[in-house]
């Protein structure tokens, strides 16, 4: 049997700060300590102490008394500190590179993307120029008075432990040891897939207080986000929180294949999702561009135009590769037994209609279509999504170790 560990009173705390945080990071408006109290549970001398050390640390700032108080006489709402706590996200995506730092109030206080399309590209070349543009941001920030409290790192591709690239087949990458690299280790950057930390930037209130009511998932969401780029990737969130799998593999829809005699994908299967429905495939189904041509922006910007003229072979593209995500997505459904489905990436481009679209025909190829409806939402953050979920990622870690940033 097991030794069971002794939980001290340091434990407690942490878990207690933590507690509070995540409350006012899920609430749409500033609450008082007593609606912090009766949400959690938590005493009114526990609760006093702990926003104590918040107040000091300046996590928290009161705002003015309020009269509209429930508990009979005026409160004092508290609301999170602006420019004091941040995390950076760091991605490198098969488009460009670049960083974004976000507050734990909620802003966007610096950000970056180069768009350079990422062909035949080193590591130890990407990794460096991420490197020389990060170092005065952290300079900068510091100037400024926040605090860092960790980093993201979005890659497109397969990541194990946080710190080893196994894959990235769109970059020609394998078997990367991330902590080689002067910016992952002095960070100490923990990697993930880019769809995961997509997704978790859809989830309002993770790690930045943006509740509100344009963000329709919240910290109990259940979804399948489904990312679109040159490679397609997916993950799977249950009750607000990204299903890793045992290996933290987790949500590779791209590589369902939707054809078995279908093109030969770049990881060795045939048929695959990314080969009809990512933003290369699509480009030269239409005959806009092929190879390196094909990969870039301004291609499937031209693809946007052929389809909104009505093109055939564009609209016959487009077509194509909606229905092998329909195929994937019903499956999907199938499965996991979620409902709502975030479309992220290039084809989140296209209008509300094109998902109104998809709801209808996945929701035609649900076995439990009688007694669920289907959901197909566009992201709310649309715009580098891996950035924002990198970032939040890294700002986590306030809310889940307090202790490790807080003097008490």
């Amino acid at each position: 049997m097991s030794k069971l560990r002794k939980i001290n009173q340091d434990n407690l705390r942490e878990h207690n700060l933590s507690v509070v945080m995540s409350t006012l990071l899920s609430s749409a408006v500033p609450l008082s300590r007593a609606d912090i109290a009766k949400s959690t549970g938590l005493t009114k001398a526990a609760m006093s102490l702990l926003s104590d050390i918040l107040l000091k640390n300046e996590v928290i700032r009161q705002l003015k008394p309020s009269t509209e108080s429930t508990y009979g006489r005026p409160s004092t709402p508290l609301q999170f500190n602006p420019r004091r706590w941040a995390g950076i996200g760091l991605q490198i995506n098969t488009d460009g590179y670049g960083y974004t730092v976000l507050d734990l109030a909620g802003g966007a206080v610096r950000t970056e993307w180069i768009s350079e399309p990422l062909i035949e590209v080193t590591p130890e070349e990407i990794f460096e120029k991420l490197d020389r543009m990060v170092r005065p941001v952290e300079r900068d920030m510091k100037q400024m008075g926040y605090t860092l409290c960790g980093a993201g790192l979005a890659l497109p591709g397969l990541v194990e432990g946080n710190k080893r690239l196994l894959i990235a087949k769109n970059l020609g990458w394998t078997n990367v040891d991330l902590t080689q690299f002067g910016v992952v280790r002095r960070l100490d950057a923990k990697a993930d897939n880019e769809a995961n930390l997509a997704a978790q930037a859809q989830i309002s209130g993770y790690a930045a207080h943006s509740i509100s009511d344009e963000m329709p998932l919240d910290s109990s969401s259940s979804f399948i986000y489904i990312s679109t780029d040159i490679g397609i990737g997916g993950a799977f969130v249950r009750d607000g929180q990204v299903i890793f799998g045992d290996h933290d593999f987790g949500g590779e829809l791209g590589h369902v294949s939707v054809d078995w005699r279908g093109p030969k994908c770049p990881c060795g299967r045939h048929g695959c999702l990314e080969m009809y429905a990512g933003r290369r495939a699509l480009v030269e189904a239409a005959g806009i561009a092929t190879g390196e041509e094909a990969a870039k922006t301004d291609s499937i910007n031209r693809l946007l135009d052929a389809w909104r003229e009505g093109e055939p072979k564009a609209v016959l593209a487009i077509d194509q590769g909606l229905s092998a995500m329909v195929s994937v997505l019903s499956s999907a459904v199938n499965i996991l037994d979620i409902d709502t489905i975030v479309l992220g990436g290039f084809w989140s481009r296209f209008d509300d209609a094109l998902a109104h679209l998809l709801e209808r025909r996945i929701q035609s190829q649900v076995l439990g279509r009688e007694s669920m409806r289907i959901r197909v939402l566009m992201p709310t953050v649309a715009d580098h999504p891996s950035l924002a979920g990198a970032a939040a990622t890294g700002l986590r870690q306030l809310i889940d170790h307090p202790l490790r940033f807080l003097t008490v």
